[in-house]
């Protein structure tokens, strides 16, 4: 039985508490940024229930047989920042008016709090689909997954996206891209069929320019798809999938992209107003003072994505900062970023976007090429020296340990169309 105490953790009284639920690109970036920048001034607690991190396209190589799961774990264990803790717990209360968080082995009480604990999947939430599909939004389903593949011979693949919004918006057509290039590889394209169904009017809808190039890639595969059409439940025994319209759909494999929701303690902490946290636009605060919330679990109108996490958790260190020194609040987030997508074959295109830096999103989606593959593998190893002070191979093994090197001003402004950006 976990162990509980009533003690309210306050480390250091002469310095603020920071507080940060979640270590995913949002709280490791925060707390990253507040140990290179204020570590004098505040002490960082980081809490996660998992002992690990692994970036959302690993889940890609895992289901293509690439890399193993384990191989994609970055251990939380291996954080070494000046003035940042992390305590491996699960959250089970946030009380934001009085900035109190209870936890299955302690109780916090901060300075400032900021939620961070993405958005988790609501797999009853599509009758059957726990019994009879597959998914890859998750480590263990994407193993799973990989291996059932090499005794798929043939017969009807059907990939749905089961609700909406849902992180990493160019995921499940980079699933079936990837699909379509085993099957191709395999020599059994022809005797497969690919489908798609999604609730959107178009693939990865941000803009037109991008949706039609995934249309286009669709088209080019031979990838039947069906926009406006929602998956409702899976008649399993039938192998039939129910649309919201009435009509069903036949398959063999399904796969699913499930129903995204806040996690359950965020629910029902009163932070959540139809179905996500409301935050201002410009500081990522919510209606609580000295209470943020970012990543996944934020109501922005944008999509959600490990890039946009991240450039929020820098808009949210630079207003802690300013509370603290008294200065003037820094430029409002632009939920600006850059995210890489997997067409197959090696070849990786980069789709710049940015939700709130003009009237009017703006997205382009770069041509796939394998320079944009060399650029994501770079990405990913910054992103580990930064955050847990050593290089990885690809493969998983260690190089060395490095010091933590903050970002310079021109690194830490939110990217613009023509600027590197991250990993969705």
């Amino acid at each position: 039985m976990a162990r509980y105490t009533c003690r309210s953790y306050r480390p250091r009284h002469l310095k603020k508490h920071v507080l940060i639920l979640g270590a995913g690109f949002a709280g490791l970036e925060l707390a990253a940024e507040l140990s290179a920048s204020l570590a004098d001034e505040v002490q960082v607690t980081l809490l996660d229930r998992n002992d690990s991190f692994h970036f959302g396209f690993s889940k890609l190589d895992v289901l293509m047989g690439r890399r193993a799961s384990a191989d994609v774990c970055l251990h939380y264990r291996d954080i070494s920042k000046n003035g940042v803790e992390f305590r491996q717990e699960s959250v089970t209360l946030i009380d934001p008016e009085n900035r109190r968080v209870i936890t299955d082995e302690d109780s916090y009480e901060a300075d400032v709090l900021v939620v961070a604990l993405g958005a988790e999947y609501h797999f009853a939430a599509t009758p059957g689909f726990e019994e009879g599909g597959f998914e890859y939004y998750s480590l263990a389903g994407a193993e799973r997954l990989c291996n059932v593949l090499p005794d798929f011979n043939s017969g009807t693949i059907l990939i749905a996206v089961l609700g909406h919004p849902y992180k990493c918006p160019p995921a499940p057509f980079e699933g079936a891209f990837l699909l379509h290039d085993q099957f191709v590889q395999r020599g059994i394209r022809d005797a497969v069929e690919i489908r798609m169904t999604f609730p959107m009017a178009a693939p990865v809808p941000v803009t037109k320019e991008v949706s039609q190039m995934f249309v286009r890639a669709l088209d080019e595969r031979g990838i039947e798809w069906a926009p406006k059409e929602l998956v409702a439940s899976l008649d399993v025994d039938g192998r039939k999938a129910q649309l919201a319209s009435g009509e069903s759909v036949p398959y063999d494999l399904f796969i699913g992209i499930p129903v995204h929701r806040v996690p359950e303690v965020v629910a029902r902490s009163g932070l959540a107003v139809d179905g996500w946290v409301p935050v201002d636009r410009a500081n990522l605060e919510t209606r609580f003072p000295d209470v943020y919330a970012l990543g996944d679990v934020a109501g922005l109108p944008m999509a959600k994505a490990g890039v946009f996490a991240e450039a929020a958790a820098r808009v949210v260190a630079d207003d802690i900062a300013a509370r603290l020194g008294g200065g003037e609040p820094p430029p409002p987030y632009e939920g600006a970023g850059n995210c890489y997508v997997e067409f197959g074959g090696g070849l990786v295109g980069k789709v710049e976007s940015n939700f709130f830096g003009g009237p009017a999103p703006t997205a382009r989606l770069l041509e796939p090429s394998r320079e944009f593959a060399a650029e994501k593998q770079a990405f990913g190893s910054t992103r580990r020296e930064r955050w847990f002070g050593a290089w990885l191979r690809l493969d998983g093994d260690r190089l060395d340990v490095l010091r933590h090197v903050p970002y310079s001003a021109d690194q830490r402004k939110q990217p613009q169309q023509s600027s590197r950006g991250g990993v969705i």
